[in-house]
């Protein structure tokens, strides 16, 4: 059976090298640590909902025969790294994927800034927070590989609904790219991912989820490819991926096309994923 944290803790003796994957009771998070077992991986996978990490965890000990332990923490309270430190004790992270998120539908002065506070720090704090924790061990020992999640809507000028989600997926995007420049040459490498509309619990909640039925299946990526393209894009060192020939398409159009045309498809395809006014 697999151990839950924190009453076991991770086994100082192992020798295979330990993953640590953030939102992975579902989706993206959910199939990372699915490859990384296979891959032979220890594993702590860290979300809220704790049934789900303990039956995925329970999944990949049978599967594979690696230690597989559970993290139940909110990442967008205070400090809730702190959590997932805590029981790492002195095992050296070699893979760390930053996975969790969400987005909020609603126009922005339609929420209350503690939602808002609680995905920045989930999407962006946390993010920071983590690998700079894991960076030190890393580096130490001349090997290790990030993996964090942006999106295509970093490329984008963002619309209605959604508010912060593109800013803050910038973030992602521009922290991965500085942080890869900085420890490339220790032998740490990082990949960020970009994907675009991708088929898991995402949309169903943030309320999208009948949006996303209207889009045309070959615009929806699975999980599985998604992270296909990014192990794939970190085995080459590249330092992005934008898994989906469509999406590679949509990037090369946010680049080149004019701002005010932006806005406006930008705008245009965003109302179809808002809730509410956003007067």
């Amino acid at each position: 059976m697999a151990s839950s944290v924190p009453t076991s803790g991770l086994n100082p003796t192992s020798r295979r090298r330990l993953a640590v994957v953030t939102g992975a009771s579902s989706g993206i998070g959910a199939e990372f640590a699915r490859q990384l077992a296979a891959r032979g991986h220890d594993l702590v996978l860290v979300a809220r909902r704790r049934e789900r990490l303990q039956s995925l965890a329970d999944e990949l000990v049978s599967t594979h025969g690696i230690e597989a332990h559970i993290c139940v923490a909110d990442l967008g309270k205070p400090t809730a790294e702190s959590i997932v430190l805590d029981m790492l004790e002195d095992r050296r992270v070699e893979v760390l994927v930053l996975a969790a998120g969400y987005s909020l539908a609603p126009p922005f002065n339609a929420t209350t800034w503690k939602d808002q506070h609680d995905f920045l720090t989930t999407t962006v704090v946390s993010v920071a927070a983590l690998a700079h924790a894991v960076l030190p061990g890393m580096v130490a020992q001349g090997r290790g590989t990030i993996f964090t999640l942006s999106s295509l809507l970093a490329l984008s000028p963002g619309g209605p609904g959604h508010t912060l989600y593109p800013a803050a997926k910038s973030f992602v995007l521009k922290f991965s790219l500085s942080l890869d420049a900085e420890v490339r040459a220790k032998g740490v490498r990082v990949t960020c991912v970009l994907p675009g509309s991708t088929s898991s619990e995402f949309q169903t909640a943030n309320g999208t989820a009948d949006a996303m039925k209207a889009m045309p299946g070959f615009l929806i990526s699975t999980p599985k490819q998604v992270v296909d393209s990014a192990f794939a894009a970190a085995a080459l060192g590249q330092v992005t991926v934008i898994p989906g020939w469509h999406n590679q398409l949509a990037a090369f159009v946010f680049k080149l096309a004019p701002t005010t045309v932006l806005r406006a498809l930008s705008a245009a395809a965003s109302r179809r994923f808002a809730q509410g006014d956003p007067s």
